[in-house]
């Protein structure tokens, strides 16, 4: 391993000298950092970063705590945040909860164990107002960015989240202004704040139109492609008036479209469907899905300009960005139904 004084050696200068341009010390010359650099280069020097550290007391890591990275929502967001961590000079340490708290409090708490300088974290969303884990990073005072909606547990920290109930309600209006008026909702997670958002925007735009909601309408779908197909065979089941599908997410809006494929149904002509979070598969599904566009890159970014305000000891705002309707060949006017025959 090349040391310091290996490289001081070499350059005929005090170990000193080299440890104030690996800390890029204001009172060394460029040329003299240029050379000690190049020189550190070529010996193949590497930071001790542990060292480096206990001294500045940060270890330019940073944790990221998401459901699943093959989730295409929060692959993008992840990327986001480590592109920009690296810019930085901050690694990110990846931890996977798959939804469970159980799972969620023990990476969180090895994170906290690895003195990361602060914490991005999707959160498993329960119904309890309190967390334990929770309350011991604000006790911690690590730096923390909620990525999505709080829920009561999590409400002390700062969160970047897309603004769902009017885009909600925005998918729920063109279904309206296409002529729908049997509209089923496929709803996400019970315990998610998200979930909620986007069946308020739902529910808000039928009130508009002058229609009830009707509980009958409204399905557990979950967020993945088997639940949407699970839940789209209820309704097949059950309600046979429907002549569209409004899903909480895209994942479940193509496990239902391809039941309704399967079952003979034509998309559109037959029944819409719409997702939510235009995903890269929802436009190139056998039928281009009409959703949501979800700014999952953005998020990413936002979550990075909260957290540079919290290592500075400033609060930042929270943050809901604009998820805009994308219009793909998913959906279209309903049914005609064929004329009744006179008795």
């Amino acid at each position: 391993m090349v040391r310091l004084k290996d490289i001081a050696a070499r350059a005929g200068v005090s170990v000193m000298t080299v440890s104030k341009v690996m800390r890029d010390a204001p009172d060394i010359s460029a040329a003299t950092k240029a050379r000690i650099r190049s020189l550190a280069e070529e010996m193949g020097y590497v930071p001790d970063s542990l060292a480096q550290g206990l001294r500045t007391r940060t270890t330019k890591l940073f944790g990221l705590v998401i459901p699943t990275i093959t989730n295409p929502v929060f692959a993008r967001t992840a990327r986001a945040i480590e592109e920009l961590a690296h810019e930085h000079g901050y690694d990110v340490i990846l931890a996977h909860t798959l939804n469970a708290p159980e799972r969620e409090e023990a990476c969180l708490r090895r994170l906290l164990s690895r003195r990361v300088d602060g914490l991005f974290i999707s959160p498993v969303y329960r119904l309890a107002p309190t967390a334990p884990i929770y309350d011991e990073i604000q006790k911690n005072r690590t730096p923390t960015v909620i990525l999505g909606q709080r829920a009561p547990f999590c409400t002390p920290f700062p969160n970047v989240a897309g603004d769902d109930l009017p885009a909600s309600y925005a998918a729920t209006k063109h279904l309206l202004d296409l002529g729908h008026r049997r509209i089923a909702f496929f709803a996400g997670l019970a315990a998610a704040p998200w979930s909620q958002e986007r069946a308020d925007g739902y529910r808000r735009a039928l009130r508009e139109a002058g229609l009830s909601v009707e509980d009958r309408l409204i399905f557990t779908s979950g967020a993945s492609i088997e639940d949407g197909e699970k839940a789209a065979l209820q309704m097949l089941q059950e309600c046979e008036d429907v002549t569209a599908v409004q899903a909480a997410s895209d994942l479940a809006a193509i496990g239902a479209a391809h039941v309704f494929l399967s079952q003979g149904l034509r998309i559109p002509q037959d029944i819409s469907v719409v997702g939510f979070g235009n995903i890269l598969v929802s436009e190139h599904f056998k039928v281009p899905l009409t959703t949501l566009r979800q700014p999952k890159f953005r998020l990413g970014v936002a979550a990075m300009e909260s957290m540079q305000k919290l290592l500075k000891g400033e609060r930042p705002e929270d943050k809901r960005l604009a998820a805009p309707i994308v219009i793909r060949a998913s959906t279209g006017p309903p049914p005609v139904k064929p004329p009744q025959s006179a008795g």
